[in-house]
């Protein structure tokens, strides 16, 4: 079940989510709408290796928008911290974004309860766009949760994702053992 307008609120309330900054003018009927931060980042190397680390290099988005290019994959950021400690929260696209052709998530859509961090986006274009610093990028929805939770995300001591910050984060895919 998803949560609505006036559920989501009394979650706010009884701190089982949190949204950083929160702006209610944001919340929507059943989902709250997030921004996109100021950095971006792209891969260095054009070959990315599943088993090593692959570093990124962090940009500022500049006043006057920053163009994404096809054929290359974007890490952004939400403005918003968020988290989450009794639903499920899945980032979906606007669809105002999606009808520039931007997506905001390769696979990446479904957070975990205990999620307590900015949103790190995939963001990949299907023709070159102009983006700017603080546009309304994509929204929350938030999901009840049946039964009790034992593995929290944010007290597994294996997360990868849980350190707070305002910069997208690369993939930590290379920590998995396989």
């Amino acid at each position: 079940m998803i949560l609505s307008d006036k559920e989501i609120l009394a979650s706010i309330n009884d701190g089982d989510i949190v949204i950083e900054p929160f702006d209610k003018n944001c919340l929507g009927t059943n989902s709250y709408d997030v921004h996109l931060g100021k950095y971006l980042a792209t891969y260095k190397d054009e070959v990315l290796d599943a088993k090593k680390h692959n570093e990124i290099e962090i940009f500022e988005i500049p006043e006057e928008g920053f163009v994404l290019k096809p054929g290359t994959l974007y890490l952004g950021v939400t403005v918003e911290y968020t988290e989450s400690h009794a639903a499920v929260p899945f980032l979906e696209g606007k669809s105002s974004v999606g009808r520039l052709g931007i997506d905001i998530h390769a696979t990446a859509g479904k957070g975990d309860v205990g999620f307590c961090n900015t949103w790190t986006l995939e963001i990949s274009c299907t023709q070159a766009v102009r983006i700017y610093y603080g546009m309304p990028i994509g929204q929350l929805i938030y999901f009840k949760v049946s039964g009790e939770i034992e593995n929290y995300y944010n007290k597994k001591p294996n997360a990868k994702y849980n350190l707070r910050t305002i910069f997208p984060v690369e993939s930590m895919m290379w920590k998995n053992k396989f």
